[in-house]
């Protein structure tokens, strides 16, 4: 393990640094910085880091300390990579997406013990990957044109997600003539922003928050946001067929929308909006710290306005739509979005160490939340089969009632006689 802050030195052993240092090397080194904590400071950070913890996971693997290897390559992409995430997106996310994939398939090769040639040979190719990683934020750091289209992007990569599932929601709302309701969906989304400034000022001023709470905090929400979206989704679409959404509209929309439900949209809205907007005030802490805080600021405005545009025209759109249509749209584009918060909320699950990962020969499409493991992989299929199986008995579903009620409508004059 390497030794860069005051919890490491906390935890160092000499057992654990013996297999690089040896025994008698690793006692001189941690006394003397249990004597001069300040020696800690010097400690390699970020990618240089990230490279020193990577070497010496390949030399405790070597020495047959597999679990210290594991930890030292989590502890590489965690404490190292994770803090200059944000940089390095905003400059190349294809290399961001090629070294985090590289980093989890190299934690799946050191706990299924492949052989140490294999191991030596991903730790290389990582190496190379963090070389240029580390090329790529240095050269750009100063460029402002690569600040404002890094601060665009992110808002509108990040935001459109979150964007999508409140503007489904007041669309809903507003086809329902519920208009009292849309108040609780604003409130969500906006109570989202005062806590993702929140967040910025902690980031930035008063604590750090580590890689692992990071990757935790996406993931829990992603997949907690995921299974709303399910059961909404399939609610939609049992509202659209066979004639439901006139009789559910008609007789029941009071009961549904009552002040549990109101609030239930509230926090849709707020938990939905918040972990993307908490994801992309991290890497706005990190940018700003660059100096190039006009240029930040005017890529931010500008992947508002895009996003603001967006939502403008889905709304429209929305309004013009026949209401069975609409329902129909919304529970495929919800069903979509429960499928790709699941895909992400396992891989940050997986990049907090929470998961095992399990390389797959599929390709890694982020803006679908498709990663190459075989875990994320197969939790969307899941998410897949289940929206399909609830798609089809809704189907059946409404198929028996519009018997019913055309068995009900030929009998009536019968009944006359």
């Amino acid at each position: 393990m390497q030794i860069a802050s005051l919890q490491d030195l906390t935890q160092a052993r000499v057992a654990a640094l013996t297999p690089a240092l040896g025994t008698e090397r690793a006692r001189a080194i941690l006394g003397y910085l249990r004597s001069h904590p300040a020696g800690i400071e010097e400690a390699p950070q970020g990618l240089a880091l990230a490279r020193g913890r990577l070497a010496t996971s390949v030399t405790a693997y070597s020495s047959g300390e597999r679990a210290e290897a594991a930890k030292l390559a989590l502890s590489a992409y965690l404490d190292g990579v994770e803090p200059v995430e944000p940089q390095l997106n905003a400059r190349d996310n294809a290399l961001r997406a090629t070294l985090e994939t590289a980093m989890g398939a190299y934690r799946a090769a050191l706990t299924s013990g492949k052989p140490q040639t294999e191991i030596a040979q991903q730790a290389d190719q990582i190496d190379a990957l963090l070389v240029r990683a580390q090329a790529a934020i240095s050269t750009t750091a100063d460029d402002p044109v690569a600040t404002f289209l890094g601060a665009f992007t992110i808002l509108v990569r990040e935001g459109l997600e979150a964007m999508l599932v409140v503007v489904a929601l007041l669309a809903f709302l507003r086809k329902a003539e519920r208009l009292q309701a849309v108040r609780y969906v604003h409130a969500g989304w906006a109570l989202a922003l005062v806590a993702g400034g929140i967040t910025w000022a902690l980031a930035s001023y008063a604590i750090s928050i580590s890689g692992a709470g990071r990757e935790l905090t996406e993931g829990l929400s992603s997949l907690f946001a995921a299974v709303v979206l399910l059961s909404v989704g399939l609610w939609m679409h049992q509202k659209s067929i066979g004639g439901r959404w006139q009789s559910y509209l008609k007789e029941k929309m009071a009961a549904a929308l009552n002040q549990r439900s109101a609030w239930f949209l509230f926090g849709l809205a707020f938990i939905s909006v918040y972990r993307e907007v908490f994801e992309t005030i991290l890497f706005y802490a990190a940018l700003w710290s660059e100096g190039q805080e006009a240029w930040l600021l005017g890529g931010i405005a500008a992947g508002a306005g895009v996003l603001v545009v967006i939502a403008w025209v889905l709304l429209r759109t929305s309004r013009r739509l026949p209401l069975a249509h609409f329902f129909t749209a919304s529970s495929a584009l919800i069903a979509i979005l429960a499928i790709v918060l699941t895909g992400k909320g396992v891989a940050a699950l997986q990049e907090a160490g929470w998961l095992a990962v399990s390389p797959a020969p599929v390709p890694h499409v982020e803006l679908l939340g498709i990663f190459p493991t075989w875990q994320s992989v197969l939790a969307q299929v899941a998410i897949v089969l289940i929206l399909g199986l609830g798609f089809a008995i809704n189907v059946w579903r409404g198929r028996i009632s519009t018997m019913q009620a055309s068995r009900v409508l030929a009998e009536k004059p019968e009944v006359g006689q």
